[in-house]
């Protein structure tokens, strides 16, 4: 709790350990970027980052990224534990266009600092906000790689965001709106892969399920059902606390808004915007 505490505060930094990291150049990688992907990746200035979606033809997530901006290069960040190296499924598109991919996973160890702290160290090439969260991304080679927090505590700091990660909150083949996602689609741009079904999605109807996030009383751990009315719901797919739980539930849309208990009764609430 003590680490957990440090990085809700701002006064941790902390590796995020075998993240996959690619990094594409190229006088075309902008707007190569911004055709395929969800964001406004063209209206990211050197030293910004956003969080974005690689969709499948049918608008599904087949890839879940950050995508930081630097001078000369643009870095791709991705999870882990989601099985489709973005790398790779980017590199199909490339065709006659100016960009090269580069998987530098085992080069760079990837670091997020807390806000402002890149640049009160004087770190370049820092990108704004981190992979992680509010703050920078740094990424620096990998023999010089401090050690740091572990995966676990990262893991708590997303939860209490309500922050839904792929591979735990949703999979490949959710829909942008089931994993809460919409945010990451900018509707105001040109074509991106997947848009019409998106649209379709948006203007004609709603997703068969979402993400709640919601605390209660432990214990509680990923899998657990959740009930609506006395009727199965959903299920845990994040938990992180012992006494007051911190939880984000997968939930059918006829639960979207509706109170939640555990199995035995305890209820589960909204968590208050302010954690």
């Amino acid at each position: 709790m003590g680490q957990l505490r440090a990085l809700e505060e701002g006064r941790a930094f902390v590796r995020l350990s075998a993240y996959r990291t690619i990094r594409v150049t190229g006088s075309d990688a902008i707007g190569w970027l911004h055709d395929l992907l969800t964001a406004d990746i063209a209206g990211l200035d050197p030293g910004t980052a956003c969080r974005s979606l690689l969709l499948t033809p049918t608008g599904r997530i087949r890839a879940d990224v950050h995508v930081g901006r630097r001078e000369h290069d643009v870095i791709l960040t991705q999870s882990p534990d989601q099985a489709d190296d973005v790398g790779l499924a980017l590199r199909s598109y490339i065709l006659s266009s100016d960009v090269s991919l580069e998987d530098l996973t085992d080069d760079l160890a990837l670091f997020a600092l807390p806000v402002a702290a890149a640049s009160l160290l004087g770190v370049a090439d820092a990108t704004s906000p981190s992979t992680a969260g509010p703050g920078d991304d740094v990424l620096v080679p990998a023999g010089d790689a401090a050690s740091a927090f572990a995966d676990a505590c990262v893991g708590a700091w997303r939860i209490r965001r309500g922050t839904p990660r792929m591979g735990s909150d949703f999979g490949e083949g959710s829909l942008p709106a089931e994993a809460g996602l919409d945010a990451l689609i900018d509707s105001g741009k040109g074509c991106f892969l997947g848009q019409e079904s998106v649209a379709r999605v948006r203007n004609l109807g709603h997703p068969a399920r979402v993400v709640r996030h919601l605390t209660g009383t432990g214990p509680a751990r990923p899998g657990d059902p959740v009930f609506a009315s006395g009727a199965p719901a959903g299920e845990i797919t994040s938990a992180t606390g012992n006494g007051e739980v911190v939880v984000i539930a997968r939930v059918s849309w006829d639960a979207a808004r509706a109170s939640l208990t555990f199995a035995d009764g305890r209820t589960l609430n909204a968590v208050p915007r302010s954690v």
